[in-house]
């Protein structure tokens, strides 16, 4: 049977293509959301509301017809259902027809273009808001499930972007249509409908991805701290990836965790430590540096790793002695798993070296001594800071 999925743009009439009204007007069955099929119920066509893949694939493969349309707001190849929909549909001849997406047509009412924006769905999610507004100078998000405009415009501020200029729009196309424009601290309080969408200025974005971030920009009270330099050179051992889950095990400040927290805004950061005041204070950080992709836990190293997310890349900075029960536990989740471990004695790093050696590892091991300058007078001083080891390797 010839499937059509068709993007119908905001309200199925105003911003219909005209190739999609002629898929339409051939097919002999129309599926899709209620919503979506309301403005072509006077065709009398067959119409069946599904919008979830499995139910939709179902229904064409009971069909009785030459061609059926499957319908879908806005563009189907813009956060649509269509990937989901398609590996379902082996048999039928797909034909794909492009809509108006809402990005595009709400950028065309604000008056914004859109080819360096970066796109963030929070359908079902509802972290890695703040870290993309922080990094990005424009970013769109799809709003729905869990989080409302005003939500996000309370996660700005809470994370300490309340100046950020969000334009939000609601019911997109229709005779409702709504567009608000303010500062995120002054729409905490809007009443958008469940359909929206927005868009974030950050004129302070940085236009970079933060690395040997300042000692001193963190809070730092008396917890131990990875140094900028070793810091650096650690993370980028990682090589994290966008959408990549990182373990920080014994995170102290938290600033390994707010730089790899940077280079995954569509990961996620899961933060480690026995002390609750480390915790607090990696939580504390998160927020002076817009990272909500952060989640700071407390508790003894193996056991509280039991129960996190498998990760991808793994920061150990602090083991309390239980390094090979960390190794174990990071194999149990992910026996692919890059780890670094950084040791600052001889017997953590002989310790680090037999975790990976004891899994058929050899490990890339690197010295770093650091030698800060400081002014005395008229004179510049060497200050050397305490020589630090790098181990890394992937597990398998």
């Amino acid at each position: 049977m010839k499937v059509y999925i068709v993007g119908t743009g905001m309200d199925g009439a105003q911003t219909l293509t005209r190739e999609a009204e002629n898929a339409i007007n051939e097919a002999g069955l129309l599926i899709g959301a209620e919503r979506v099929l309301r403005p072509f119920s006077g065709l009398g066509k067959e119409t069946h509301i599904a919008y979830i893949a499995r139910d939709i694939a179902d229904k064409l493969g009971s069909a009785d017809c030459g061609a059926a349309a499957v319908l879908m707001s806005g563009d189907c190849g813009f956060f649509s259902g269509a990937r989901k929909l398609l590996p379902l549909l082996e048999g039928h001849d797909v034909r794909i027809v492009a809509g108006v997406s809402s990005a595009a047509y709400f950028c065309g009412k604000v008056g914004l273009s859109y080819e360096k924006m970066k796109f963030v769905t929070l359908h079902g999610r509802a972290s890695n808001i703040a870290v993309n507004v922080r990094m990005n100078e424009r970013c769109f998000f799809l709003l729905g499930g869990e989080m409302s405009a005003a939500d996000v415009c309370a996660r700005l501020c809470e994370f300490g972007m309340g100046g950020v200029t969000v334009h939000i729009g609601s019911d997109l196309g229709y005779e409702n249509e709504r567009i608000m424009v303010g500062k995120a601290s002054e729409l905490v309080d809007c009443e958008a409908g469940g359909l929206s969408v927005m868009i974030t200025e950050n004129r302070d974005a940085p236009g970079f991805v933060p690395s040997a971030i300042s000692d001193d920009s963190f809070r730092r009270e008396t917890v131990p701290m990875t140094k900028a330099e070793v810091r650096c050179a650690a993370v980028s051992r990682l090589n994290i990836c966008a959408d990549s889950v990182v373990w920080d095990v014994g995170c102290g400040t938290g600033s390994v965790s707010v730089e790899a927290a940077y280079r995954c805004p569509d990961g996620k950061v899961l933060a480690f430590d026995k002390k609750p005041e480390a915790a607090a204070l990696t939580a504390e950080n998160a927020r002076l540096f817009g990272c909500d992709n952060i989640e700071a836990v407390t508790g003894e190293c193996p056991e509280i790793l039991a129960d996190a997310q498998a990760p991808d890349k793994v920061f150990i900075g602090g083991s309390s002695g239980n390094m090979e029960g960390i190794f174990e536990a990071v194999c149990s989740k992910n026996p692919r798993a890059d780890v670094v471990v950084t040791a600052v004695s001889l017997e953590t790093l002989h310790e680090a070296a037999d975790c990976f050696e004891r899994r058929g590892i050899s490990p890339y091991i690197a010295q770093i001594a650091v030698t800060r300058t400081r002014k005395i007078g008229s004179h510049t001083m060497l200050d050397a800071l305490n020589p630090v080891f790098i181990v890394s390797g992937r597990l398998a």
